[in-house]
């Protein structure tokens, strides 16, 4: 794991930045990178820090947290959106943006650093799972190379790619581009849209599991909870992880039963 996991906060009320300085202050294992007064403001820390964990005031100039929340889950679907706000009418609006939790001001600092904790497990549960991600799961990856559809063509600025379906494990948003995991560590990024290359995919072998994830199907491993309504799927052949939401995990079940 990382020495320290990363940290923005995003608030316009000097006082309350200085509350959540001192909880994180507290955490074991949680870096304060930098703060905001402002949504714009906020994007660019993002960008700079790539923090694992961003604290997100719902009324704040410029972009409210909830569009905030929306640029940054293009940025980087990963990371972890906690709404620290005094308004409570905006916490079904949070958690369709797959929110890891929504805390109303005034909160305890038992409160913040409960949900740092789970954060702090989640994330060193997750490094676990990849360490243990072998060279022996290569042969499942193989399986499906060898049983799989044909390939899709990929364009981006240099040209284009073709990819053997079969060999693709997972697609995502990224840096407000889509990418592609290929077997063998290779990396396609397109300019193209998330749903243009589902919409080239084949659907029995595909599964859209998040507004940000396309995995296949075959290189599932494992699947472990995450936030209140998301869960990560941990895939073989790859470092890389997705997060599934509440209701698809549902869907997979029924796939599966």
């Amino acid at each position: 794991m990382d020495n320290e996991i990363r940290v923005v906060v995003a608030d316009d009320q000097a006082g309350m930045r200085l509350i959540l300085r001192k909880m994180i202050e507290r955490a074991e294992g949680f870096t304060l990178c930098a703060e905001a007064d402002s949504g714009d403001k906020v994007l660019a820390l993002v960008e700079e820090y790539r923090p694992h964990v961003v604290f997100l005031d719902i009324e704040m100039p410029g972009m409210t947290g909830v569009e905030c929340a929306k640029a940054i889950q293009d940025f980087d679907p990963r990371t972890i959106i906690i709404f620290a706000t005094a308004h409570e009418g905006y916490m079904a609006q949070a958690f369709e943006m797959y929110a890891f939790d929504y805390m109303l001001k005034p909160f305890k600092m038992e409160r913040v650093l409960k949900t740092l904790e789970r954060i702090r497990q989640i994330i060193l549960d997750r490094e676990n799972t990849m360490q243990q991600i072998g060279s022996a799961m290569a042969a499942a990856v193989a399986k499906a190379r060898s049983e799989g559809p044909g390939r899709i063509m990929l364009h981006h600025k240099e040209g284009v790619n073709f990819v053997s379906q079969a060999d693709i494990l997972l697609v995502q948003r990224e840096n407000r581009s889509t990418v592609l995991y290929a077997s063998g560590g290779r990396r396609f990024e397109t300019s193209e849209s998330l749903g243009d290359v589902e919409e080239r995919l084949d659907p029995k072998t595909f599964f859209r599991c998040h507004k940000s994830y396309i995995i296949n199907l075959n290189a599932i491993d494992s699947i472990t909870p995450y936030g209140r309504w998301t869960y990560v799927v941990h895939l073989l052949g790859t470092e890389q992880d997705a997060l599934i939401t509440h209701e698809k995990y549902e869907e997979l079940e029924k796939m599966f039963s």
